[in-house]
């Protein structure tokens, strides 16, 4: 299946190179461009991409309020935000996770990189891996704010094993990293991880992340032995 991407940044060079480098791929093709947020969206609801390339920092409208407007389209659920950053950008970065952003990726990203990242995103999967990104998670995501309205009375549905999961999703755990800890094949990890975004409405892994940071089931001091055991 051929992966439609959207790029969204202000700087034409970059979204030139973007396009070359997505439409060299077999399975990739590039469906749009725009120069600034409000771009973005529009075209998003034009062509519903598989993925949409964002730049945070973008005129007339940047990257963060078209996430988060985006998230907010029932129209887009299908819509899949990859982030492209810089490491100054990470306190941005935590907030587009927030509006709904399914990870991010540092524009000094090799090529290869990119592509495995749209990828990734394009499956379902979050981009919340790598040691420096689950720190900047750590950091940001479990700042104070209210827990979404009803997703305490969903986390009660929760089986304790995918409260386990979810944790050690939630700590930056990657689906074989889950299973080594737990015992488990790592099919049944990503089952678990599954359900528990079922059944907490969320459209990905990230969204699971900050609903477990939100809601107090892990916090900065958590760390993945203990989030197995809560």
């Amino acid at each position: 299946m051929t992966i439609r991407v959207l790029l969204a940044d202000d700087q034409a060079l970059l979204r030139g190179t973007f396009k070359m480098l997505c439409d060299s791929a077999d399975d990739m093709e590039t469906v749009g461009e725009a120069s600034n947020g409000r771009e973005a969206v529009e075209l998003a609801h034009a062509q519903h991409p598989d993925v949409l390339l964002m730049d945070i920092r973008m005129p007339e409208m940047d990257g963060l309020t078209a996430t988060r407007l985006i998230g907010e389209s029932e129209d887009l659920a299908g819509v899949r935000v990859l982030i492209l950053t810089t490491f100054e950008d990470d306190e941005y970065v935590a907030e587009a996770l927030r509006a709904g952003a399914s990870g991010f990726l540092g524009k000094g990203a090799r090529p290869e990189g990119l592509l495995d990242a749209i990828r990734t995103v394009a499956a379902g999967e979050a981009l919340l891996s790598p040691s420096a990104t689950r720190a900047l998670i750590t950091r940001f995501l479990a700042l104070p704010e209210p827990c979404p309205v009803g997703v305490h009375e969903r986390l009660e549905c929760l089986t304790p094993r995918e409260r386990d999961v979810m944790g050690l999703v939630a700590l930056g755990l990657s689906n074989d990293e889950i299973a080594e800890r737990l015992f488990v094949s790592p099919l049944t990890a990503k089952t678990h991880v599954n359900r528990a975004m079922t059944k907490l409405a969320a459209r990905d892994r990230a969204q699971l992340v900050v609903i477990a940071y939100q809601c107090g089931l892990v916090s900065p001091a958590t760390e993945p032995s203990q989030a197995a055991s809560m």
